[in-house]
């Protein structure tokens, strides 16, 4: 260990300035659940929404404040001013758009057919707002025409409350209402009806071509009381005939007229189904069988209130626990229910499909981002939905076109990013002890694995090159660096999956594979770098270029040359040894930490919380503070967990330094704050950082309980001087899962200046199936 001050370590970690600035933590405060506050993350680039849903909830009803913008993926942002209505479903956290289905829009005066747009609010039925108020299950807020609008859910059903002021009112329904984007093309819209029956049933079905190409939404609507009139609209906002009682055509409206729309509330209430309208006709029967919106709005705050009793902490500030709170209700929103009552569900390959009893399907796999933190975390707090996903994994692998899916929303597989990140998932957990039928997937895994004959999404574009010349050539295909990288991880993933059905030789010729990433890891420089088909190098390189053609080409997928070296979680070891050994490779990290923060033009929005080139706002390197731990230098990764914990979170609507991505920004966050963060997950294994709190108790299943303390924390104090596990000294900087769920006490002495816990080579995490100091793999 090279000899350094605790001044010193503070200024190149950022901690000497938050030293002062952060209050001392409360000492023996009782562990209790926070208070999740639902606009964190719907500011600055977080694309988070505060609408109510269950925890994984088919449903996710909500305001929508713009459908056109980036930063309102989620069809919401904290600073509009004016609110457009509210739909059923959207995303949390994504980069791209979608969803917004089943617009309503109450309010009064004369009727508007178009939104109008978000700087003119008068233009159309936008209205501005007040009063805004979120929390689990609930929303409510008074729009300026007067009406005070409150919605709360089930899993498939979205239930709205309108209070109207005296006079007449109308409810629009915008079945047109959608996303949209600069760079659509075509019917974004169609095969689209709505139908009104006798009893006052509204129905309605759609095709959206928008990300998830193809997808189907199926509606069935009630209102508590019955409209003095109801005028349905066609395509170009065409009235349909006098006494019509539906309309079809691509994008569709009705309203719903009452001459005297005070008094009683007008309460509304909508199942959904990706299936068919029988499917959401089932949903509203069995889920919302009467006019109970206080009561359902109970349920929902007690199914929220279940979910996130299960990590309590004290300690830490009041800010912090928010933000743990909202991490951890980010971290249950999403994937979401894709299965009706009956159990059907669409398929991948666009058929509809039964569940077994007891299963479920689900969708919104943002598989690229979450297989590195979000996923390792339901394994720890909520084991019995893990095995629910992996079980869906598995089916969704068989049944898809493509195999291991990648990006799976609404029954279609969008193909986004790169690799095909379901086998993490899958190989995680079986490392981890999840019973399921693994060798039901295995046909397709084997296919992505080595068929070149197999179906390509953009997400697996250059598989032929990769096989044949080991990496990915960037003058033949777009992201070629970071395509490498993730296929050689997918690889490894593959062969612990290979290794579970009996197919060892496979396995062997994965492992060997998945060493590939090495390929475009220029040993001369240190760097990740783009390699031509003839084996050259890009020159003259730059690290901080996001590729060798930048009016043509990214060679990184939402990174750079530096950010991308870093990518690698597999096989650490080898890593440092490219670099020369422990020193180099940990040099090599603090100029990655203290590099100037500077981006090329044309880098992507998502490139954000730059400390150095490192960027906390998106996923590529989310796990490389941990990467000092491998390295013999620990402490380092203890006050750079501990700075990023503090600097990338706030509780307030631009908490999130980036895209929270379906809960993954919060799930490392929730992570990292307890003290232990998975840099592989297909490997079982935890590596310790900085625990935020004095105490957490979270529960792992089975009625088991995991205490952590964190003995003598403060804001100053991020470095861990020893640890005792259920009372007994535990020298490795690491624990494994298996270890964990057992329960117990964690226990951390934490100080103000390094240690030497975990530095022996002995006591380092092990990577790639082998400890540190073991030399290189054959």
């Amino acid at each position: 260990m090279t000899t350094t001050t605790r001044r010193q370590v503070l200024a190149t970690t950022g901690l000497a300035g938050l030293a002062g600035a952060l209050p001392a933590p409360a000492f023996a405060a009782r562990a209790v659940a926070g208070k999740p506050d639902l606009f964190v993350g719907t500011g600055g680039h977080g694309h988070t929404f505060p609408g109510p849903s269950m925890p994984f909830g088919m449903v996710q009803l909500g305001p929508d404040t713009d459908n056109k913008r980036w930063d309102a993926c989620s069809g919401y942002h904290r600073t509009d001013t004016s609110i457009m209505g509210f739909s059923h479903t959207h995303l949390s956290g994504t980069g791209i758009g979608d969803m917004l289905d089943v617009l309503v829009v109450p309010t009064t005066g004369p009727l508007q057919l178009q939104p109008g747009p978000l700087d003119n609010p008068d233009a159309g039925y936008r209205q501005r707002f007040s009063e805004e108020h979120a929390e689990p299950g609930y929303y409510r807020v008074k729009l300026e025409s007067g009406v005070l609008a409150e919605l709360t859910v089930t899993e498939r059903t979205g239930q709205h409350r309108y209070r109207f002021p005296a006079g007449p009112g109308h409810i629009l329904i915008d079945f047109a209402h959608m996303i949209l984007d600069v760079w659509d093309k075509g019917t974004l819209v169609d095969e689209a009806s709505l139908a009104l029956s006798p009893d006052g049933l509204l129905t309605g079905s759609r095709r959206v071509h928008r990300w998830a190409k193809g997808r189907r939404i199926h509606f069935a609507m009630r209102m508590s009381r019955q409209p003095d009139r109801v005028q349905f609209f066609g395509d170009s906002d065409a009235p349909a005939a006098a006494g019509a009682t539906g309309v079809t055509g691509n994008k569709l409206k009705v309203a719903f007229f009452f001459d005297e729309a005070g008094g009683a509330p007008i309460e509304i209430k909508t199942g959904i189904s990706a299936v068919d309208v029988d499917g959401a006709k089932a949903a509203l029967a069995a889920e919302a069988p009467g006019w109970r919106f206080d009561a359902t709005r109970k349920a929902a705050a007690r199914a929220w209130t279940k979910e996130l009793d299960c990590v309590k902490v004290s300690g830490g500030t009041e800010a912090q626990r928010t933000i743990m709170a909202s991490a951890l209700y980010h971290s249950f929103v999403s994937p979401t229910l894709f299965t009706d009552r009956d159990g059907r569900y669409v398929g991948l390959d666009r058929q509809v499909h039964s569940v077994p009893a007891g299963e479920k399907a689900y969708s919104a796999y943002s598989l690229w981002d979450t297989y590195r933190a979000l996923h390792p975390l339901l394994t720890i707090v909520r084991p019995e939905v893990a095995t629910l996903l992996t079980r869906d994994l598995i089916r969704q692998t068989a049944q898809s076109p493509y195999g291991p899916p990648i990006w799976p929303l609404q029954g279609v597989e969008t193909g986004t990013m790169t690799g095909w990140h379901a086998v993490s998932v899958l190989a995680e957990a079986k490392a981890k002890g999840i019973e399921a039928d693994y060798a039901a997937a295995w046909p397709m895994i084997r296919r992505r694995a080595f068929d070149r004959t197999l179906k390509d999404a953009d997400s697996t574009l250059g598989r032929g090159f990769y096989y044949d010349l080991g990496y990915v050539p960037a003058d033949k295909i777009w992201e070629s660096v970071s395509r490498t990288q993730e296929y050689a991880y997918d690889d490894w993933a593959m062969a612990v999956l290979a290794d579970a059905v009996g197919a060892g030789d496979d396995a062997a010729a994965l492992r060997q594979r998945s060493r590939n990433y090495r390929n475009v890891i220029d040993p001369s420089i240190g760097f990740a770098r783009p390699r031509f088909a003839d084996g050259k190098w890009w020159t003259p390189y730059d690290p901080i270029q996001l590729g060798h053609n930048p009016e043509k080409y990214r060679d990184y997928t939402e990174a750079n040359g530096w950010q991308a070296t870093f990518l690698n979680q597999h096989d650490i070891y080898g890593m440092i040894d490219l670099f020369g050994g422990d020193d180099n490779y940990v040099r090599k990290l603090d100029a990655f930490f203290t590099a100037p923060s500077t981006l090329p033009r044309n880098a992507p929005p998502d490139i954000t919380g730059l400390v150095g080139q490192y960027a906390h706002g998106n996923e590529p390197d989310q796990h490389a503070a941990y990467l000092y731990a491998y390295a013999g230098a620990p402490w380092k990764t203890q006050a750079m967990v501990r700075r990023l914990c503090v600097e990338m979170y706030k509780a307030d609507p631009d908490g999130v330094i980036g895209n929270d991505d379906c809960g993954q920004m919060s799930a490392w966050f929730v992570l990292s704050a307890l003290g232990f963060y998975p840099v592989d997950p297909v490997s079982a294994i935890y590596v310790f950082g900085s625990p935020l709190f004095d105490t957490a108790e979270v529960e792992v299943g089975k009625g088991r309980r995991l205490r952590v303390r964190a003995i003598g924390n403060a804001p100053n104090a991020p470095y861990v001087q020893s640890v005792r596990w259920n009372g007994r000294p535990w020298t490795k900087n690491w624990i494994s899962h298996a270890d964990l769920i057992r329960g117990g006490e964690l226990e951390f002495t934490m100080g103000t200046a390094p240690s030497r816990f975990g530095m022996a080579v002995a006591d380092r995490p092990p990577s790639f199936g082998r400890g540190a100091g073991q030399g290189p793999s054959a």
